[in-house]
């Protein structure tokens, strides 16, 4: 597409280049080398590393890094549908459709001055995308890489259509794991979950979240995953996918993720996100 990124702050940490299958990304970078990189296919942050240059973002050796197919790994964007709970394919069209970067963009929040780089992407609806969800939209969004090596998304959807319409939404977040079976998640122990092995049935544990792990079973039956690679990812998505987010014209809706690595309270040796 060759247009320069859009900068948020020093044009030094940031550049346009391709991946291995030709594609364009925007690579970001803080002065204490952690880097991340965002493809422009689905909008998707394909790699976050920290500044000892070590992964933080799981990838399968198998995925397909082709045009109109969903990539299993990095944090894909699932939109304007969750899952097959409607009428569109698997999770929506949005991880599967080039974006665009826009060049005049809204100035940092307050919040986002330690942000060292960063880049804006736009989708907008094709002709194809109407046919089979007719509804106008604008969906901005901002990746940055702070001056600590934490990772921020937001998202901006707009309604530009003439009658309201309701989406779900996550950001599909697969993080690297040395080990599966040693994994402990904190901080969602007294809240409700769906489980969609149960016929989503509720209990307690997570909301506003989903926890995802194909497991062997359902590893061995993707054809761009291999069998063994449940035991080094897990997703923790940011999520709006139990009630459906509706807009009306003109409307509005903002999500965020952050990302950063803190010590962990189980135990001081290992880290966790």
């Amino acid at each position: 597409m060759g247009h320069p990124a859009a900068i948020c702050d020093v044009k030094s940490t940031s550049e346009m280049t391709k991946d291995w299958n030709g594609i364009d990304q925007v690579v970001l970078r803080n002065p204490q080398g952690a880097s991340a990189k965002v493809s422009l296919q689905g909008g998707q942050v394909t790699s976050w590393r920290n500044e000892k240059g070590e992964e933080l973002l799981f990838t399968s050796s198998k995925a397909i890094f082709k045009p109109s197919k969903a990539i299993h790994g990095g944090i894909p964007i699932y939109f304007p549908q969750f899952g097959n709970c409607g009428s569109l394919e698997q999770h929506g069209f949005a991880r599967n459709k080039f974006w665009t970067i826009e060049e005049n963009t809204p100035d940092l929040q307050p919040n986002d001055f330690n942000a060292k780089g960063c880049v804006d992407l736009l989708l907008k609806p094709s002709e194809e995308d109407l046919k089979c969800w007719p509804y106008s939209f604008e969906f901005r969004l901002r990746v940055l890489l702070g001056v600590d090596g934490d990772l921020t998304l937001i998202s901006r959807v707009r309604n530009v259509n003439g009658k309201p319409f309701a989406f779900s939404f996550a950001y599909h977040t697969y993080l690297l794991v040395s080990d599966i079976s040693e994994v402990r998640i904190e901080g969602l122990e007294t809240v409700d979950y769906l489980d969609n092995l149960r016929q989503r049935e509720r209990f307690t544990g997570t909301r506003r979240c989903l926890v995802w792990n194909p497991w062997e079973k359902k590893s061995k039956s993707m054809v761009d995953f291999a069998d063994e690679e449940y035991k080094q990812m897990l997703c923790v998505d940011g999520a709006a996918i139990e009630k459906p987010i509706t807009l009306k014209p003109g409307e509005e809706w903002t999500g965020r993720l952050q990302l950063l690595v803190v010590p962990s309270t189980f135990c001081s040796e290992q880290f966790n996100l």
